[in-house]
Order: structure tokens, then C-alpha cells, then sequence
């Protein structure tokens, strides 16, 4: 096995993943750039993007990522909008899409129609958050763009399976598809309620093990998704049910536990995201090599066609189902009230992405009887167009959309208040349980121990209080900014006075890894509670 393609296309997706950093494009448009012009460079192999591959082995793992990103609170509170767009929209988005291409394209079957319709219904998960935690979009707007994009692969994939078991003359049903439909998402609900319990339980008797739990932790979004795949129902959903769960309940794992697997999830979440939207990019020769029946100036046209079918399809949607339930007094007392902006912006935040390839890319190139699958090579091409156009067009114009709208970011200030009044409150419980515990005699510090305690403690109640007062006239900072400056600047001069030591041997290695890793956790807490 020629393992050289795999590494190049690992490292070049990760090194113009990294140059997006410092340019205003978002990374993925800049990576699917990359990978259009990339297919076309004499002596760079060809990447065919293998469903085999792509929906068991790397839509798991980031599912399991954004989930457990997301906030398990802020989704039940926003579940029937999210609901509306993950299901509804999705099924809306089949029929119409499907409908207008069978009408507009001809010899387009029907049921060939509606398989496209399905493949490029879901935007896409990692689109959506790469997107929305760039832009810095408001808190109800992302939860409810991260919900929809974490469950609607699977109303996808179901409607998918039913209409190509039409367009290969397999006799599907409305009535089938439907118990089709409530099997898949009933069965990967119950799937991961099922595993997420146990699974926590497990991670919190490994608490002696950070290494075998971190390895959990990454066997976990593969053994929900094939264990719900094994018995026909969705994988995708039980991925999510027991990330939402896991994330959910992450502060009782152990806390270097939490370290480790917060950067190794960080780091596989980078090289997955930048490698799938390269490869999106790199199927472009592929996708053309079966267009020969087809003219140039046709393909575009239907292309275009297709792209403002499925734009014009969320607008629909997305706007009755905003505003009509909110007929209801019982909605509007739940919900706040929802401007114009909101709906205008989750329209155009429809980019889709790796998943619709993959499926598409899933079509069998013949029925059961020996035929070809009817317009396979135009469904691929016009799937591709899709997902290209969604992510340059909206992707590029949704941070001007979101400027012209004004839409209101987050209040850093307010949530800074929010913070140093929760840790105020919680220092206040610590300084009281530490009142009680030194009542025992079995707890007796030395004066100076004691001093410590409370002086940590007191540092961390005083610390976001302080990012809201003055700032240094010098050099701008706020006095934590100063403290964690200084504090960096200690824990260098400790590290290169342990280095100088072993080099002079007068400690061993294995001496320096142990003072090097005391530094770096103290580092690490320190740089978690910047970036808060």
C-alpha cells in the first residue's frame, strides 16, 4: 500500500489550513481552492472520495467533536426549530429539489431526480461550525445551525436509501419510507441512550488511566455509529446522543483527563476538517471524466439550476418556519422574539459539504437487473457543482450579510460579569468548605500551606474581576493580563534552569520530564482560563 498520497494530502491540507489563519478567507473555501487547482497539477494522484471510508470513518469523529462542542441546554431549549430545519426542511428540501430538476432536466427520472434531491438536502456539519464559530454569530443563531448540522445527515441518508431503492426498482413505498424513517432515528435515539451511560461509567473507573481513557475516547463515535449501522438504524444519531451526553458531563472525568483529550480531539478535528474539505476540491476530475454525454454549456446550465433550486428551497422553508409557529402564545412565550436578520441569515447558511459528496458517490453505477443507474455521472457532477457553489457563493457573502445586518455578537463584557459572578460565588463555597476542613484535626496545615490555599483561591475570585477594571497605561493590558505574562515569563526561566541542570547531569531525563510536566499543566490551566 503507496501510503505517500494519504501523507501529502494530510500535510498540504494541514499547511493551507494554517495560511488560512492569516488571510480573511475562512479556512474551508480556501482549502477547496486548493484542492480544485491542486487536481489539475501534473504528478498529484488521484483522490477518489470512497463513501466506504467517508461515512464510517471520518463523519463519526467529527459529529463526536461538534457534539461534544455543543450545549446540550441550548439545544433542548431551541429543539423545535432545530428540529424544523434537521427534518423537516431536509425532507422539504428532497421533494423540492428533486421535483424541479426531474421538470427542468430532461430525461431525468423522477426517482433518479429525488436521489439528488436527497444528496444535497443536508448542509453540512463542519461547514456550518467552521463557519459560525469564525463569525462570531449569536449564541441562538449557532446552536441552532450547530443542532440542525449534527442530526440532519441522518434524515439524509434515510431519505436517500428510500429513493434509490425506487430508482433501482426495489418497490419502496411512502408507507415504507416512513417506517424506514422512524426505524433509523428511533433506533440510533435508543442506540446511543443506550451506550452513553455505560460508556461514561466506564471513562470514570479509568480515572487512574488518562492514556486508556483518551483511548476511549477516540474508539467511542466509532463503536456508537457501527452498532447502530449493525442493526439498521442511524449511526449518525447515536454518535450525537452520547457526545451531547458525554460533553454534557464532562466535569466529572478527571481533569488531566479532560487536558489530553481536549487537545487530541483539537488535533484530530484539524486534520480531519482540512483533509475533507481538500477533497472535496480534488474530485473534480473525477467528477468530470463521466460527463462526456453531456455539453459544457448544458452541464452549467443545470448546474446553476440545481444551485438556485436549493437555495431558493431553504428561503421557503426557512421563513414559514420562523414565523408561523409563533402564532402559537405558548411558542412566543418560550422563544424571544425573532427579527427579520435571524431567518435572513440561517437562509443563506446553507453550505454543504463532504456528506453529500460521499452519498452521491455511494450511487451504484447499475441496478439489479444489469442497467445503469439512470444519469449517475450527471447526479455526481451536479452534486459537486452544489457543494463548490454553496460553499464559495454563501461562504464568501455571508461575513458581509452578517455585517450589513448588524447583528449583535456576544456581549463580551456582560459574559466577563457573568463569569467573575460565578467564580465569585464558587470561590465563596471553596473558602467555606476550607473553613470546615481545617476545623479536623486529621486536615492541620502549617500556617504557610494554609496561606497558600487561600491566596490560590483568593487569585482565581479576584482574576476576572480584574479583565473588567483598568488597563496598564504602558502596554495596555488589563493587571491579569500582566500577572499571566509575568507568570509565563517564571515558568520559562524555571524550564530553561531544569533543562540547564540535566545537561550538566546533575538531574536525570526522566527528573526533567516530571518538572517539565508539573510547569506545563500549571502553563496549560493558566492558558485555559485566558481563552476561557
Amino acid at each position: 500500500m503507496d501510503v505517500m498520497p494519504l501523507l501529502l494530502l494530510v500535510a498540504g491540507s494541514a499547511a493551507v489550513a494554517a495560511l488560512a489563519r492569516r488571510t480573511p478567507v475562512p479556512a474551508p473555501l480556501l482549502l477547496v481552492a486548493a484542492g480544485l487547482v491542486a487536481s489539475y497539477v501534473p504528478g498529484v494522484p488521484d483522490y477518489t472520495l470512497d463513501p466506504h471510508i467517508v461515512l464510517p470513518l471520518v463523519l463519526p469523529p467529527l459529529l463526536h467533536t461538534a457534539a461534544l462542542e455543543s450545549s446540550y441546554l441550548d439545544l433542548r431549549a431551541n429543539v423545535r426549530p432545530v428540529a424544523m430545519l434537521s427534518v423537516g426542511y431536509v425532507l422539504f428540501a428532497t421533494l423540492a429539489v428533486g421535483l424541479l430538476a426531474h421538470l427542468a432536466i430532461p430525461d431525468l427520472p423522477l426517482t433518479a431526480a429525488l436521489v439528488l434531491g436527497a444528496v444535497v438536502a443536508p448542509p453540512d456539519a463542519v461547514a456550518a461550525t467552521a463557519i459560525a464559530r469564525r463569525l462570531g454569530l449569536p449564541g441562538r443563531i449557532t446552536t441552532i445551525l450547530q443542532g440542525e448540522s449534527l442530526v440532519n445527515d441522518a434524515t439524509a441518508i434515510t431519505a436517500y436509501k428510500v429513493a434509490l431503492a425506487a430508482a433501482v426498482g426495489a418497490g419502496a413505498t411512502w408507507a415504507g419510507g416512513a417506517g424506514e424513517f422512524a426505524v433509523a432515528s428511533l433506533g440510533g435515539i435508543g442506540v446511543g441512550l443506550v451506550l452513553m451511560v455505560p460508556l461514561h461509567w466506564l471513562r470514570r473507573r479509568l480515572r487512574a488511566s488518562p492514556l486508556l481513557e483518551n483511548t476511549l475516547s477516540l474508539l467511542i463515535p466509532f463503536v456508537a455509529y457501527a452498532a447502530a449501522e449493525q442493526i439498521g438504524a442511524s449511526g449518525v444519531l447515536a454518535v450525537v446522543v452520547v457526545a451531547l451526553y458525554l460533553g454534557h458531563r464532562s466535569w466529572q472525568v478527571d481533569f488531566e483527563t479532560r487536558l489530553q483529550e481536549a487537545a487530541v480531539w483539537r488535533m484530530v478535528s484539524f486534520l480531519l476538517e482540512s483533509a475533507v474539505f481538500a477533497l472535496i476540491g480534488l474530485q473534480l476530475p473525477v467528477v468530470l471524466r463521466g460527463l462526456g454525454e453531456f455539453s459544457g454549456a448544458q452541464a452549467a446550465r443545470y448546474a446553476g439550476l440545481v444551485f438556485a433550486a436549493v437555495v431558493v428551497a431553504r428561503f421557503v422553508w426557512v421563513f414559514p418556519a420562523t414565523y408561523l409557529p409563533r402564532l402559537s402564545a405558548r411558542v412566543r412565550e418560550r422563544e424571544p422574539d425573532v427579527t427579520v436578520a435571524a431567518p435572513l441569515v440561517v437562509g443563506w447558511a446553507g453550505m454543504r459539504g463532504v456528506v453529500s459528496l460521499a452519498i452521491a458517490f455511494s450511487i451504484p453505477a447499475t441496478v439489479p437487473g444489469g442497467g445503469p443507474f439512470p444519469a449517475r455521472n450527471l447526479v455526481l457532477f451536479l452534486t459537486f457543482t452544489t457543494v463548490i457553489a454553496t460553499l464559495v457563493v454563501q461562504g464568501l457573502t455571508l461575513p458581509p450579510l452578517i455585517r450589513a445586518l448588524k447583528l449583535p455578537g456576544r456581549d463580551a463584557r456582560a459574559q466577563t460579569l457573568a463569569e467573575a459572578q460565578a467564580q465569585n460565588e464558587a470561590s465563596r463555597a471553596a473558602e467555606e468548605r476550607l473553613d470546615a476542613l481545617l476545623t479536623d484535626d486529621r486536615n492541620t496545615l502549617p500556617g504557610p500551606l494554609e496561606d497558600r490555599l487561600r491566596t490560590v483561591m483568593e487569585r482565581r475570585r479576584n482574576a476576572v474581576w480584574e479583565r473588567l477594571g483598568t488597563v496598564n497605561e504602558v502596554t495596555g493590558e488589563s493587571a491579569d493580563e500582566t500577572y499571566r505574562r509575568l507568570a509565563g515569563e517564571m515558568i520559562d526561566t524555571e524550564r530553561r534552569v531544569f533543562v540547564r541542570l540535566r545537561d550538566t547531569r546533575r538531574i536525570d531525563d526522566e527528573m526533567l520530564r516530571t518538572l517539565l510536566r508539573r510547569l506545563d499543566l500549571e502553563e496549560a490551566a493558566a492558558y485555559r482560563e485566558e481563552r476561557g
